[in-house]
Formats: structure tokens, C-alpha cells, sequence
């Protein structure tokens, strides 16, 4: 693994992943754990750890199974939901496993007791854990259906203090339209809370970025299959779109 001499500007991250990411950048195939991808991701958050940055991550779970459309298609809200924190877990589990291959410990905690693969989220051990200079990965969302893990992502980056709230995506940061499908679209350097929800950019749900903003934690948007971009974050550089309160 590369070292990183750059001093990290923060003590402790939040890293969001959607389980799209995972499935690698081929439009082709959505479903599923892409293993070169998967190996990227973990050689990414490795670096960051290794420079003494504290790293949590909320995973979500699109990649096998996506709740709100799956209520759609005529099954209840609330199982649908409950069966996507599942999804979570199993992808929480294979980078807790890519991660210790790269010889990064990390701790599963869900949100949903699961007691021969995980440990139940509890506060005060993710904070010891992460001290340890663990990874702790949470997953199962909130443990309540309604509820994203964008919003399970805002939580527990309040909850366990959190400088900064990274959300990594297939993109290199918020534009005012889709940039996939509109080349002329702009992409902010910085925006507020109050702007993403007045203009509806699509950043995370507004539960979610209200609770950010609510707790004035930061968020900074960038792409996590731009290599070396989480680490260039942690060393204070302005990679892809800052979001704050004011």
C-alpha cells in the first residue's frame, strides 16, 4: 500500500458509500460486489487510516436490493426496508473482510442485532473502537424502516462527533442537474443546506441534510472512484463539493 506523508487535517471522518459503488463502473452490471472495486474502496480508506485519521462508514445496500422500489413493485414499505438493511449488512461485511486483507482492522456494528456476524451498534463501543484506530462500518441503516442510510450516514456522524461527513459517490461532486445526462452542468465548489433543499439538488434526502445542517456538520461530495480522492480530502484539499450550514 502507497504511504501518505500528508498530515490529516481531521481527526475523525464519517465516510458515506452507496452500495452502487461497489458494484463497479460498469453501467452494465449493477447488481452484486465488483472485487476490483471492492479492493479499491479498502486501499482508499487504508490510506486515510494509516495517515491517523479515525474513518466510520454507513454502506448502503442498492447494489442487492433497493427498499422504496421494491415497495413500489407491491411489498410493504416497512419489509422492503427491513430487507435492504439486510443488504447492508453484507456489504458491510465483505469491506470489513476487504479491509482486513490490506491489514486494517474493522468492526461491523448493526443497527439490527445479528450476533454471529456483526455487534449490536453501540455508541460507546464504535467510539472505543475508533480510538483503537479501528474502522467501524454501521450497518443496517438506522435500524428503522422509513428511514435511508443517507439519514443513517447524518446520525451517527453527529453521534460520534464527527469532524466531517464525506459522502463518496460515482461523481466528483453536487452539480445544479444531472451531469450524466446534461453536459452542460455546473458543479458547485460549495453550496449550503439550505440551497440543496431550495434548488432540490440531489445530494442526499432532506431528512438527512436537515439533520446536517441542523448539527453544522459539514459534508464534502466527491467521487470515490477517483483514486486517491479520500486522501487528498482527509489532507485538507478541496476535492469535489463542500456543503455547510451558512
Amino acid at each position: 500500500m502507497p504511504t501518505n506523508t500528508s498530515k490529516p487535517s481531521f481527526r475523525r471522518i464519517l465516510l458515506k458509500l452507496s452500495g452502487e459503488a461497489l458494484a463497479g463502473s460498469d453501467e452494465d452490471k449493477k447488481f452484486g460486489i465488483d472485487a476490483k472495486t471492492l479492493d479499491n474502496v479498502c486501499q482508499e480508506i487504508g490510506r486515510v487510516v494509516k495517515s491517523g485519521t479515525q474513518v466510520a462508514v454507513v454502506i448502503g445496500g442498492g447494489n442487492f436490493f433497493r427498499g422504496i422500489s421494491a415497495s413500489e413493485s407491491g411489498i410493504e414499505r416497512a419489509t422492503a426496508d427491513y430487507i435492504g438493511m439486510l443488504a447492508t449488512v453484507m456489504n458491510a461485511l465483505a469491506v470489513q473482510q476487504g479491509l482486513k486483507q490490506i491489514g486494517v482492522e474493522a468492526r461491523v456494528q448493526s443497527a439490527i442485532p445479528i450476533s454471529p456476524v456483526s455487534e449490536p451498534y453501540v455508541r460507546l463501543r464504535a467510539l472505543k473502537h475508533l480510538n483503537m484506530g479501528r474502522v467501524v462500518i454501521f450497518a443496517a441503516g438506522t435500524g428503522n424502516p422509513y428511514f435511508t442510510t443517507d439519514t443513517a450516514a447524518s446520525l451517527r456522524a453527529a453521534e460520534i462527533n464527527a469532524d466531517i461527513l464525506v459522502k463518496a459517490t460515482k461523481v466528483d461532486g453536487v452539480y445544479d442537474k444531472d451531469p450524466v445526462h446534461n453536459a452542460d452542468a455546473v458543479r458547485y465548489d460549495q453550496v449550503t443546506y439550505d440551497e440543496v433543499l431550495q434548488q432540490r439538488l440531489n445530494v442526499m434526502d432532506a431528512t438527512a441534510i436537515a439533520l446536517c445542517r441542523d448539527n453544522n456538520m459539514p459534508m464534502r461530495v466527491l467521487s470515490i472512484g477517483e483514486e486517491g480522492s479520500l486522501m487528498r480530502m482527509a489532507a485538507g484539499e478541496p476535492v469535489g463539493t463542500l456543503i455547510t450550514s451558512s
